[in-house]
């Protein structure tokens, strides 16, 4: 179980550090949306709150995890 697990948390942080690279590829359309929100600084919240939300999304699963480990053990 825990063998998936680190698996699955090294595939999300690739996907994570990927996401500029992918950004990055497509430069000639223009996003208004984007470019708005990053001429007023609010960007940045919103990057904060999709980082506050996919670290409590591990957290959840970190924990989540745990429990599982302990239960197949009792189980044993």
């Amino acid at each position: 179980m825990h063998t998936k697990f680190r698996t699955l948390l090294i595939l999300l942080f690739c996907w994570v550090l990927a996401l500029p690279v992918m950004a990055q590829a497509d430069t000639t359309r223009k996003v208004e949306m984007a470019d708005g929100l990053r001429a007023n600084g609010k960007i940045y919240v919103v990057v904060m709150v999709l980082v506050t939300i996919l670290a409590g999304v591990l957290f959840y699963m970190v924990r989540l995890d745990r429990k599982i480990g302990k239960l197949e053990k009792e189980l044993k």
